[in-house]
């Protein structure tokens, strides 16, 4: 009898320890759990010789080692956005007051392009324990949390990246300064007042005022939940100049292959002019020969040229001529698994 007592007992201990994990605020792979990191590449509709869906695309994460074709498509709530959102979404999650969150874009959902913001767009949910940041290049998204997960049908046309990471509470409280120096169109968001003296900066985004800053320019070291090292790089539109050839090709010393989204007549040509260049990725050739031009793509992302380096960046703003005076920033990691994944999809760049 007591053996079967202590059976029972330590069944709902496990039960109960499962279910605090799943109720974790994290980053959600393909099948709902939760995951350290995950980064998609969202096909864009024009492919050479092919139109497609517009809604298909390739996962990245630890576990899955390259690019996997999804069996989702990013306009429904399946997949790994669609999970990682529906925890602010369902649940009315967004109303609670244990918990922060955010989201920004330049262009968002039904509100107009307002000028003076940062070319940025993302979302930052988490507590006193963790939360994730994601990171993405879709405008008008996403939707209002009492709208439930919706996928504009404007980012369908362009191939478009996201980056989402799960990090500690700690760690949030340095997002926040970053944000400060992006100066994000927060245009939902909620600090409840048990976090106003951690983040300071985020309660004042949140409110529509402009954080001060002590320089133009702002680096910090970023760990994930799993201790994965992230760097990143926030500039203001105080710092004018092009991110990649300018600031983020010299900070890391390494020679940047970079893929953006470039407007005809506006874009900025390779830069050799520097120790370390920034050179404009023509053509892009995903796994299952998915091959398309950069005018098509409105991610934006660098790889090092040398594979020594090991560099990648995930960012928010293109090589152009304009952007030089917005505020913006990149995510960066050393990890050879992303830098693998994205420099092998390199399929054609000018040189300088």
């Amino acid at each position: 009898m007591a053996i079967h007592f202590c059976l029972c007992f330590q069944i709902i201990i496990m039960f109960l320890c499962c279910t605090v994990c799943s109720t974790d605020i994290s980053c959600k792979n393909e099948a709902g759990g939760p995951v350290d990191w995950f980064i998609i590449y969202k096909l864009p509709r024009y492919k050479i010789g092919e139109v497609g869906s517009g809604v298909d695309y390739m996962y990245l994460d630890s576990s899955v080692g390259s690019w996997q074709m999804s069996k989702f498509m990013v306009n429904t709530s399946q997949g790994a956005i669609g999970n990682t959102l529906n925890q602010l979404y369902m649940g009315k999650a967004y109303k609670s007051n244990s918990s922060v969150y955010a989201l920004y874009n330049d262009g968002p959902p039904i509100l107009d392009y307002i000028q003076g913001y940062g070319h940025t767009k993302g979302v930052l949910f988490f507590d006193r324990s963790q939360g994730f940041w994601l990171s993405h290049t879709i405008p008008h998204f996403p939707s209002f949390p009492e709208r439930g997960y919706l996928y504009p049908s404007s980012g369908k046309v362009n191939g478009q990246t996201a980056l989402c990471v799960t990090h500690r509470y700690d760690q949030f409280l340095q997002i926040a300064k970053q944000l400060a120096y992006l100066y994000p169109r927060f245009y939902n968001c909620s600090v409840p007042a048990a976090f106003l003296a951690d983040v300071p900066q985020l309660a004042q985004l949140c409110e529509g005022s402009k954080p001060l800053l002590a320089s133009d320019k702002r680096v910090e070291q970023l760990f994930s939940m799993q201790g994965e090292k992230f760097v990143s790089f926030v500039k203001s539109e105080r710092f004018v100049d092009d991110i990649y050839a300018g600031w983020v090709a010299q900070a890391l010393d390494a020679d940047l292959l970079v893929e953006s989204w470039q407007t005809k007549g506006h874009e900025l040509p390779s830069n050799c002019s520097l120790p370390k260049h920034a050179m404009n990725i023509k053509r892009v050739r995903l796994p299952g020969s998915v091959l398309f031009q950069s005018h098509y793509d409105h991610s934006k992302w660098c790889v090092s040229l040398a594979y020594e380096d090991q560099v990648t960046c995930l960012g928010d703003l293109n090589r152009e001529r304009a952007q030089q005076w917005r505020g913006g920033g990149l995510v960066c990691t050393f990890n050879p698994l992303i830098y693998n994944a994205f420099r092998q999809v390199v399929d054609c760049y000018i040189d300088c």
